[in-house]
């Protein structure tokens, strides 16, 4: 509620405030130009009414705003039956609050209701000058410039923008839509891979249990505690998100995206609980180094590969990480497995699908390619192929 009401600039409310004060004189002023005290005062309440309505908040403008056009109507409508009226000076700053009436009914409210304020304010707004005293072809010439270019442009105005509020709200639903995306990738990027963990070291011990073959107590103790690890890794992840999600002032991680020695402790990991892991690193990328985005998808497409093999290919005995830079500035990420072929596809068992798809938005935002498929001497093959270098700005 506190943050609601300050959220607009001090010095925006002052000049707000200045100008409406300014304008409600000019009201008050114009409305003691009448020469019946009752017509001035009926003059200066519409004006003043008038000049709220614009102010509203929306969901009561409509009604303010039926009610300020009403009562302008009802003092032009007065004022012209009487005798004496006003030499000059009708209302001028109501007219043009009857014209900002009309601009946001065109820009906030629904269609038909838009219509048809619009239309009863630019009447009034154009009827206005029927409080002067005499009729004649300087009263006209007012009407008819209200009426040809203050209420068209007016309704322009209004419908400006609304184009740009509906542009304003598609991009911002566009960008809610990103960051869900991006929420979801990194939720499965820093969570699943230790999950998965947990859940195959589960299955492997279950497994060995049903098949007879009991571990020994050092056995166990290691599965354990193998499974404490990934349960505290997992942990350690989401609290790490959910800080980062709550606090945009934390500082930033003390490893550098695409450091080696993430990819060496994620492939080290894997090797003490699965298939015989071997990484391979081009030694020029350590005179090379590599822009943020691509070295965060690099860890993230390791990440998952091997996520995908623990997975998917529980009976595969090797896996290989390649990561080697070709001569076209770009990055060649390969992770391949020895896995039986028609357990290694990912999305074959309960649960896959999501992890290829955020992983194949990550790289393709970074404006790189990812390629999966079966290998030709069995097994499966994640390539990805990403900018070695920042890209040259898109807009």
């Amino acid at each position: 509620m506190i943050s609601a009401l300050t959220a607009r600039p001090r010095p925006r409310h002052v000049l707000l405030g200045l100008t409406g004060a300014a304008l409600g004189v000019l009201v008050v002023m114009e409305g003691l130009n009448a020469p019946l005290r009752p017509v001035a005062a009926l003059t200066m309440a519409s004006g003043l009414l008038c000049l709220s309505a614009p102010a509203a908040p929306q969901r009561h403008f409509p009604r303010q705003a039926a009610w300020a056009v009403a009562g302008s109507a009802l003092v032009t409508a007065v004022g012209a039956l009487t005798t004496h009226r006003p030499e000059n000076t009708p209302g001028m700053v109501e007219a043009g609050a009857l014209l900002m009436v009309l601009v946001r009914a065109v820009r906030r409210c629904p269609p038909r209701q838009a219509m048809l304020l619009g239309a009863v304010s630019a009447a009034a707004a154009v009827a206005l000058p029927l409080r002067i005293e005499r009729w004649d072809s300087l009263t006209l010439l007012v009407m008819t410039v209200i009426a040809c270019v203050g209420v068209p442009f007016a309704v322009v105005l209004g419908l400006c923008l609304r184009l740009r509020d509906a542009l304003r709200a598609r991009e911002r639903e566009s960008f809610l839509r990103e960051q869900r995306l991006g929420y979801a990738r990194d939720l499965h990027d820093f969570v699943a891979h230790h999950v998965t963990a947990i859940v195959a070291r589960t299955r492997a011990a279950r497994f060995a249990a049903g098949a007879g073959q009991a571990p020994s107590a050092e056995d166990l103790d290691r599965m354990l505690a193998q499974i404490e690890e990934a349960g505290s890794q997992a942990l350690g992840s989401m609290r790490a998100m959910v800080s980062s999600l709550r606090d945009t002032s934390a500082p930033a991680p003390t490893r550098p995206p695409g450091d080696p020695q993430v990819l060496r402790d994620l492939v080290e990991e894997f090797g003490r609980t699965g298939a015989r892991a071997e990484l391979s690193l081009d030694p020029r990328l350590a005179q090379r180094p590599l822009p943020p985005e691509t070295g965060t998808t690099v860890q993230r497409v390791v990440q998952e590969s091997l996520t995908n093999v623990r997975r998917h290919a529980p009976e595969a005995t090797r896996v290989t990480v390649r990561v080697v830079p070709r001569p076209d500035d770009t990055l060649e990420v390969e992770v391949t497995d020895d896995g039986p072929q028609d357990t290694a596809a990912p999305g074959s068992a309960d649960g896959g699908g999501f992890g290829l798809v955020g992983l194949t938005e990550r790289v393709e935002a970074t404006g790189g390619t990812l390629t999966t498929g079966p290998r030709p001497g069995g097994g499966w093959r994640v390539l990805a192929v990403l900018p070695a270098k920042d890209a040259a700005p898109s807009r």
